[in-house]
């Protein structure tokens, strides 16, 4: 499983609470930064821990990971829409079929790699002009599942909605498996 973060701004919570999910399930997550080193994550705009970086999203391969979970914060989410690597990597998985799970500010990959379009999607509320613009169909809940498309992708609004987000994902990691 791969988590797809920059290097600074990730918020804390969306990163490592998904990741213990994922964890808990006996999956393997690595974590794909922009460059090679360490992440510092967020608890909103208060610095927080840092984690090491696995390998590095010019370094990783699709057909290495079964899903992709892309964690928000405001910051991470517009240096990973502003790598092309990273928004080609995030195009590959909805190219290949594989599930995706995004919440808060990380849409914005997603808008960037032009797989919005014709999707349903939550996020933090401030991207919702983005999604619609992008072809996109914005809701407000808790979590979203969306399988009008190629691949699952779960998306939720913010760090409130993880309980929810982490059990769809782990429901559509488990679907993408098998």
């Amino acid at each position: 499983m791969a988590f797809l973060v920059a290097n600074e701004g990730v918020e804390q919570a969306e990163l490592t609470e998904p990741w213990q999910a994922v964890e808990d399930e006996g999956g393997s997550p690595v974590l794909v930064a922009l460059d090679d080193g360490k992440v510092q994550a967020f608890n909103h705009v208060d610095k927080g821990d840092t984690f090491s970086v696995d390998q590095t999203v010019a370094a990783s391969d699709v057909e290495d990971f079964y899903g992709l979970v892309l964690p928000g914060g405001v910051v991470n989410a517009d240096e990973v829409r502003a790598d092309e690597k990273a928004v080609a990597f995030v195009r590959a998985f909805f190219d290949t079929g594989r599930p995706v799970a995004v919440i808060c500010h990380g849409g914005w990959a997603i808008v960037e790699a032009d797989r919005a379009r014709g999707r349903t999607m939550t996020s933090w509320s401030s991207l919702q002009t983005d999604i619609r613009n992008a072809g996109g169909n914005w809701v407000d809940k808790e979590v979203q599942v969306c399988s009008e498309g190629p691949n699952i992708l779960v998306s939720s609004r913010k760090p409130d909605d993880l309980p929810a987000f982490n059990a769809e994902m782990i429901r559509a990691f488990a679907a993408g498996r098998s």
